[in-house]
Order: structure tokens, then sequence, then C-alpha cells
């Protein structure tokens, strides 16, 4: 299957929650595309908003951050997080050259379907726990920058327009 294009920050779409539905042939396809685009980038992760789509699926790799190890989560949840938060390192493809410290839970257990509909369950840590909440995050319509304050968001659009002249 062919990468699609990756859409670029500001777009409406990444402020639009997907609606869970069934998975069906065509959410599978969308899945697809979304695996191919995540390899091709070497995305850590992908929700289907980066690809111009709002549908409930999002790809998450949950091997170390050297490799990539990607699962495709249809209708995923955060069913739990831990009370123990660290800050760490966040990016997205939608907004190249900008990376800013983001507060998260550590480990995460995730509810989701898979490319069958059949329901699952995966306890996450550390690096892929991150990937997974950014990923849910962005797919329910919060992009990364939104947890930040004003003031810090806004000096990461700024540092993000001079890097695009």
């Amino acid at each position: 299957m062919a990468h699609a294009d990756i859409v670029l920050y500001p777009d409406p779409r990444f402020a639009r929650p997907a609606e869970p539905r069934q998975v069906d042939a065509a959410l599978v396809a969308v899945g697809e595309r979304l695996l191919a685009t995540a390899a091709h980038h070497r995305a850590y992760g992908l929700a289907a908003a980066h690809i111009g789509v709002v549908e409930p699926v999002v790809v998450v790799s949950f091997g170390p951050m050297e490799g990539r190890d990607y699962r495709l989560l249809y209708n995923p949840i955060v069913l739990s997080t831990s009370t123990a938060t660290e800050a760490g390192p966040e990016g997205s493809v939608s907004l190249p050259g900008i990376e800013v410290e983001i507060v998260r839970p550590v480990s995460a257990v995730i509810g989701y379907d898979d490319e069958g509909g059949q329901k699952g369950e995966v306890s996450l840590s550390g690096f892929s726990a991150r990937v997974a909440q950014h990923e849910i995050d962005q797919m329910n319509g919060i992009f990364f920058l939104d947890r930040l304050s004003r003031l810090k968001r806004d000096a990461a659009l700024r540092r993000y327009r001079k890097l695009s002249r």
C-alpha cells in the first residue's frame, strides 16, 4: 500500500475528534495507509488526522525508541494511567522541527479493537506509553501543543514559523 502525504499544522482536522465506529473494510484501509505512512516517515506513531482523515485509528510503535514495532489500534481509548508522571520530548510529523517537553503518565492501559473488530487491551510503559497517549490525544482532537501553556505554545509556533521560512 502506498503511503499518504502528511497534513501540516494548523489544519482544522487536528481539532476534530474521531467518533468510535465499527471496524469495517474502509476503516481497515485507512489503517493500512496510516501504517505505510508511519513506516515511510519512520514516525513513532501517527493518528489518522496526520493523513487528513478524521477516523478512530492510530498506529503506535510498541518497541523501544530506537526501533519500530508498529501496531494498529482501532477505536483506542486510555483505560487507566499511572499516577507517576514524567516530562519528555514530543513532536509531530505535522509540525516538523519542533519538539517540546510534555508531562504525561509514565504508564497506561490502552483498550482497542483489532482489524477484525475484536476487543483488546495492552499495558504500556515508558516511551511506548507516551506515544500511545500522544496519538490517542490527536485522534480525540487534542494536538500536542494544546498540552502546553499559552506562552510555551506561542514560543513553539514562533520557532516553527521561523523554521518554515
